[in-house]
């Protein structure tokens, strides 16, 4: 112990006679560890932290998987025929179901009205997560069926903060979209779900609406004694009886439903995201692992004469090795620990950034398996860099070293080849950081349609007991709409069911004539007041705009965008999409416009591009089917007005226009149109953020690595610089020749780099959009990236050689 006591103090005392190396080690070590600490937060929240749940390895998730004709791949909603198949007749599991989608709801205490995150859930879906309630019970068989008994359940802060923690709320209704509710229980303050709403009603799932679509997930626990393996089988059981008359409505396509679990099934879609940054994180800490090596390596020669001393004195080899790597272990464990406090950080801006609900775990902390991670990866650090040190003082020649303080030629040529690969890891992370930067700037500059400028929007939960007559409706509509254009500074104002940039609604629909006669095609679907189009600024290239006179009673009308007239009436269209003017869909609907194309949130295909434009069918509100109204479900229609007035102004006086028509009913958020269009691409924005914050980083590091390449190539090679421009070198000359190996292993690195850069990022096809992986303005951009840091990297140091004085050099000799 005392050795070892006395070895440390010999190694704080070495680093800190060499304060630039040691803050250069430092700040290289917490910025990678850092890096790698922050991911892997991530990666333990969400692929290896336990849930919270009673036995979590007996949760699961239910997927199907479609082949054939037409397949969709894979997906985890369920309609709700599948549903009550699969929740009869598979004894194995405990089943349980949720809305896919919500859009809140409205609660109203006393004069209070609040909205909130609800979540629509079938009996059993406590049960199957394990989830006791704090007061009261679960949901009934009863309180599920279609038009059962309407009862709620709140959230613990909920009760605590509208309720004020009142036990006595149990059996009491409330005012809850529009209609009372019964308080039927109040979870626990720990309990958690998958949906982590702030109170919870019945779904009462059937067949129809709602469950004639795919709009439920499917969540399951394996009962006591049963096997995944006994609980698939069933699962194949149960359905095949239906097999054959789902691949008669669907063109020969085959359906399997099976098991995930819970955990797999949360995180299938940001799971290999997430793990894909975690391998740009180890890139990282290589990068700074190279660097530290080749500065260690240098360091190490510089102290050949100080170590061959210690040998020519006794000291053993073993002796002047464990020095060497204590130094290396005590550098590698201070720099975890800033590591530590720099992943901190970079968790919390992490965290700030990424929108609300976007992960699907309720936290994300720095617990015992991030600090035994960071700790693991100082160790793993302190050895990779370490390790060509160490090597290096078995082959110190006693002699040379006490002599004339050489430093050997191979340890150029090493570091050359640990700065190329450093280069090398550097350009893959350029080239997908620039490959994600040029397919968010596609999207952003993709043709708008209309104009976004000056452009406020605001939401409403209509799913409201009030809003489900038509008539209530319209008058909501149309009177909140007149409300808002006597705004002063309001030039239009208009609803719609959704904006451009947002996700919409799908439906199917039979053309009548025209070319497809006799065909049931789908299409996007939003309802619109008159006024919309003109408020959006979106252009009409033929017939006319929805009017007043278009109501419930009059000719159902519709406008089309220019895809829908293309795609289905093409031959007898012309370039401004005139040929389906006329044209007559079912329902006797007569298409009487055609708008341009906007982007927008595909409600149809199943894996598109974020942003695109797609056959979209626009109604009148007044003329929305009465049935159709149950969409307010999972979409909260939007109030838009056009005014150059600043948003903070605009809102109070919007509410105030939709209050005076529809009492108690508040808007739930305002937003601009860039507002949509950034929550839409809020996944895009953040790979951008962190994968160039983390190719920043790289390039920052490679470039050290080439600057203190050429600067100890400077210090060392004083005597010989100043000898040649004695002998009549110029300048020029000198300092080409001192920094002619920088910029080789700089080029060697570009090299290497596009080479493995072809290879591995094709990974990255399925997020690319508008651009390749072999995109060459992205390869352009981080060839001149390189050159230029290269060209600084080597220039700085090398201007030191015009202060040598040759004639010193001389004198000295």
């Amino acid at each position: 112990m005392e050795s070892l006591a006395q070895n440390l103090r010999y190694a704080l005392r070495q680093l800190a006679r060499n304060p630039g190396f040691t803050a250069t080690v430092l700040i290289t070590l917490a910025l990678s560890i850092g890096a790698n600490t922050a991911i892997f937060s991530l990666v333990n929240a969400l692929l290896l932290k336990t849930l919270p749940y009673p036995h979590p390895e007996r949760l699961g998730v239910l997927f199907a998987r479609t082949t054939g004709p037409g397949a969709g791949g894979f997906r985890k909603n369920l309609d709700g025929t599948s549903w009550e198949q699969l929740r009869d007749n598979v004894p194995a599991l405990l089943s349980a179901i949720s809305a896919g989608l919500s859009s809140g709801v409205n609660l109203q205490a006393g004069t209070q009205v609040q909205y909130l995150h609800g979540g629509r859930v079938s009996a059993h879906y406590l049960d199957v997560l394990g989830i006791q309630t704090l007061l009261g019970r679960n949901f009934t068989a009863d309180e599920d069926r279609p038009h059962g008994p309407k009862a709620a359940i709140l959230g613990y802060n909920l009760w605590r903060t509208t309720f004020s923690s009142n036990p006595a709320i149990l059996g009491q209704p409330v005012l809850l979209k529009g209609e009372p509710y019964t308080v039927i229980g109040v979870l626990p303050q720990s309990a958690i779900t998958p949906i982590n709403a702030d109170l919870y009603t019945s779904l009462q799932p059937s067949r129809d609406g709602e469950g004639g679509g795919t709009n439920f997930e499917g969540i399951v626990r394996l009962r006591d004694g049963a096997t995944w393996a006994e609980a698939d089988a069933q699962l194949s059981r149960a359905w095949a009886a239906r097999a054959a008359s789902y691949a008669a409505r669907n063109s020969g396509s085959q359906i399997t439903y099976y098991t995930v679990p819970l955990q797999r099934g949360q995180t299938d879609t940001l799971g290999p995201r997430v793990l894909a940054l975690m391998s740009a994180a180890a890139f990282i800490l290589l990068i700074a692992c190279a660097n530290l090596a080749g500065l260690a390596l240098v360091r190490t020669l510089r102290r050949s004469s100080e170590i061959a001393t210690r040998l020519a004195l006794g000291a053993t080899s073993w002796q002047i090795q464990k020095q060497l790597w204590i130094e290396n272990l005590l550098l590698a464990l201070l720099g975890g620990a800033a590591g530590i406090a720099v992943g901190f950080l970079a968790l919390r801006g992490l965290l700030h950034l990424l929108p609300e609900n976007y992960l699907p775990v309720t936290a994300v902390s720095i617990d015992y398996r991030v600090l035994a991670f960071t700790l693991i990866l100082s160790l793993a650090t302190s050895l990779l860099f370490g390790m060509l040190p160490a090597l290096a003082t078995r082959k110190v020649d006693l002699r040379s070293s006490i002599a004339s303080h050489a430093t050997s030629s191979g340890g150029l040529r090493l570091r050359q080849t640990l700065i190329a690969g450093e280069i090398a890891l550097t350009v893959v992370l350029l080239a997908a950081a620039g490959l994600l930067i040029r397919t968010l700037v596609h999207l952003e500059t993709l043709p708008a349609g209309f104009n976004p400028h000056g452009v406020l929007s605001a939401k409403a939960s209509l799913d409201d007991a009030r809003y489900r007559d038509p008539a209530a409706f319209r008058k909501l509509l149309d009177q909140s709409a007149a409300a808002m254009r006597q705004i002063p500074g309001v030039s239009s104002a208009a609803v719609g069911l959704t904006l451009p940039y947002e996700r919409t609604l799908n439906t199917g629909l039979k053309l009548i004539d025209g070319p497809n006669a006799g065909r049931t095609v789908g299409a996007d679907f939003v309802y619109v007041t008159p006024g919309y189009f003109a408020t959006l600024q979106m252009p009409i290239l033929a017939g006319r705009d929805f009017s007043a006179s278009d109501g419930p009673t009059t000719q159902r009308v519709a406008i089309v965008n220019q895809t829908f007239a293309r795609k289905f009436f093409h031959g007898t269209d012309g370039s401004d999409g005139s040929g389906a003017i006329g044209r007559t869909l079912d329902k006797d609907t007569r298409i009487i416009g055609v708008v341009a194309d906007t982007t927008l949130s595909s409600g149809l295909s199943d894996d598109p591009a974020p942003l695109i434009s797609e056959e979209t069918m626009y109604v009148p509100a007044s003329q929305v089917d009465p049935q159709l109204l149950a969409v307010h479900v999972w979409f909260q229609p939007s109030w838009i007005v056009r005014s150059e007035h600043p948003m903070t102004t605009l809102s109070a006086q919007m509410q105030h226009a939709l209050a005076s028509v529809g009492a108690n009913l508040p808007f739930s958020g305002f937003y601009s149109m860039s507002d949509l269009m950034a929550r839409t691409l809020a996944t895009q924005r953040i790979e951008v953020a962190l994968l160039g914050a983390m190719a920043l980083l790289a390039l920052l590091l490679s470039t050290i690595g080439i600057f203190s390449l050429v600067a100890n190539l400077v210090v060392q090679r004083t005597r010989e610089i100043g000898i040649r421009i004695a002998l009549g070198s110029t300048i020029r000359q000198a300092m080409l020749h001192v920094g002619r190996p920088g910029v080789m292993a700089s080029l060697l690195g570009l090299t290497a780099g596009l080479a493995l850069s072809a290879a591995a990022l094709r990974a990255m096809r399925s997020v690319l959009y508008g651009v390749t992986v072999y995109d060459t303005p992205t390869i352009l951009a981080v060839i001149a990236t390189l050159a230029a840091v290269t060209l600084l990297a080597v220039s700085i140091p090398t201007l030191r050689i015009a202060r040598i004085d040759p004639a010193k050099t001389l004198r000295e000799e």
